[in-house]
């Protein structure tokens, strides 16, 4: 008797339908310990990594790292003890079901669905014509028609994201195998000398009166390309070239988390009815206790983590702005679980700061650095990104001095910080002064808050952040 089991598509919140295996940290026929990475995992909001619950082996790896998005419950590889046989992980896959028991146990519990297998009873498997066994990321539809088609993947490219092998490179692989192999350029006469350059290149240079004969291509085989030929028209003619500039696109498929983002703000931007509220707030006073307390505190607080925490405070005096909406219902909160907006390699995410009312603001501080670099790394989990009931979005420091913010649903507001600006102001006794000035903007769904909601909540944040020092009560 031996033990056998399938490694699923994990189920992390009630919107996860689907996840894609970003890489694997061990191989097939590796064994791995409790405890071990066994691979990253990623959805349309995160990237996991998944950890081993038990002792096993790898005996098979079913979806290579970068194929297509797999459904929850679907088998990703299958484990178990050291002397399990090929024939057995055959019959065992073969019999795999995602749906029924077996799929409620995927989803709930994705590392442990184990199979006791006889091997007395295990059948012969049949043995397919072509078995390719491989690491690179290649779709399972090519993968099939490679090996139904006894196309070798080696010398093929992917032209697939990061890489992947797409159904079609398999095709026009299998269509060049019949094509005769060309030798290089064909053989010109005698008297003629042998240029090997591309149509266009040809006719740049009898365009330009220029000589190809002596002239080294960089192109592939030493093909001379269109670009050898540009680079001798200024040292021949002191004219412009001939021909318009190559203005051809360079088209960039979206991937998982900018087309998530995509969807979701279209949608918020159509469903949900926005008005905005815009001020300013002097910020000299927040800017100068800033550099004291951070030298008390140990700290290198942001002026990001100051407003952080006025935002919680402000929410708290105004719970009808920290909300989310549900539907007709509307969701309110004892605490304010900050969403701060950061951009990742992996596109716009929203980590969150969970309870920022009852943390210093040095604490803030410790959890947005951590928040932040772990999206810089792509390694937020679920748990960072769950929640939210307010977002901060400050791009001041690209030098904006204002801007708008779409609504991050189901939460009902969102803070647009704009960049500290010096502007001339009069005083109480009639004099000019300069001043620093930071612009706010709250975008809020109409159908929860009102405008005149909005606007005490406005202007309690501005007094929270022109009198700092009530940001260390509470």
């Amino acid at each position: 008797m031996t033990n056998i089991r399938a490694f699923t598509m994990p189920k992390w919140g009630i919107e996860m339908t689907e996840g894609t295996i970003a890489e694997w940290m061990v191989a097939e026929g590796e064994a791995f310990t409790r405890g071990q990475t066994l691979c990253l995992i990623e959805t349309s909001k995160i990237t996991n990594e998944v950890e081993a619950e038990y002792d096993a082996v790898v005996h098979r790896i079913l979806v290579p790292a970068g194929s297509e998005d797999e459904p929850v419950g679907a088998l990703l590889a299958v484990f178990g003890d050291a002397g399990v046989s090929t024939a057995e992980v055959d019959a065992f896959i073969a019999s795999f079901s995602a749906s029924g028991e077996a799929g409620a146990r995927a989803q709930a519990e994705p590392q442990v669905q184990p199979l006791t297998v006889d091997t007395a009873d295990v059948p012969a498997a049949p043995q397919p014509p072509l078995r390719i066994e491989t690491n690179r990321p290649i779709s399972p539809e090519a993968l099939a028609y490679a090996e139904s088609n006894a196309i070798s993947i080696d010398p093929i490219e992917g032209s697939g994201r990061n890489g992947r092998i797409t159904l079609q490179d398999v095709v026009q692989a299998g269509r060049d195998a019949d094509k005769p192999v060309l030798g290089g350029p064909l053989a010109q006469p005698s008297e003629q000398p042998k240029i090997f350059a591309s149509p266009l290149a040809l006719r740049i240079a009898a365009q330009n009166g220029l000589d190809l004969a002596h002239v080294k291509g960089t192109g592939a085989r030493g093909r001379i390309s269109k670009t050898d030929v540009l680079a001798l028209i200024p040292a021949n003619r002191g004219d412009a070239p001939t021909t318009p500039a190559d203005n051809t696109p360079q088209i960039v498929e979206m991937d998982r988390i900018r087309k998530v983002v995509a969807s979701r703000l279209t949608a918020a931007k159509q469903d949900i009815p926005h008005f905005y509220l815009r001020m300013e707030a002097r910020v000299d006073a927040l800017v100068a206790l800033r550099k004291t307390a951070n030298l008390v505190l140990s700290s290198k607080a942001s002026i990001n983590d100051y407003l952080v925490r006025a935002v919680a405070l402000a929410l708290i005096r105004h719970p009808d702005v920290n909300i989310q909406v549900h539907g007709d219902r509307i969701h309110r909160f004892p605490h304010a679980d900050i969403a701060i907006a950061v951009a990742s390699p992996k596109g716009l995410v929203t980590p969150v700061v969970r309870g920022a009312n009852l943390l210093r603001v040095d604490q803030i501080a410790t959890t947005s650095r951590r928040l932040i670099d772990k999206a810089q790394a792509g390694r937020l989990g679920y748990e960072d990104m769950e929640g939210g009931t307010f977002s901060i979005s400050n791009l001041g420091m690209f030098g904006l001095d204002q801007f708008d913010a779409i609504i991050n649903p189901p939460q009902g507001a969102i803070l647009a910080v704009g960049g500290i600006r010096r502007v001339a102001a009069e005083t109480a006794d009639g004099a000019i002064a300069f001043e620093s000035r930071m612009s706010l903007s709250l975008s809020c769904d109409h159908r929860a808050i009102d405008g005149a909601v909005g606007a005490a909540f406005m202007a309690t944040l501005r007094q929270l952040i022109e009198t700092p020092e009530s940001l260390f009560g509470n």
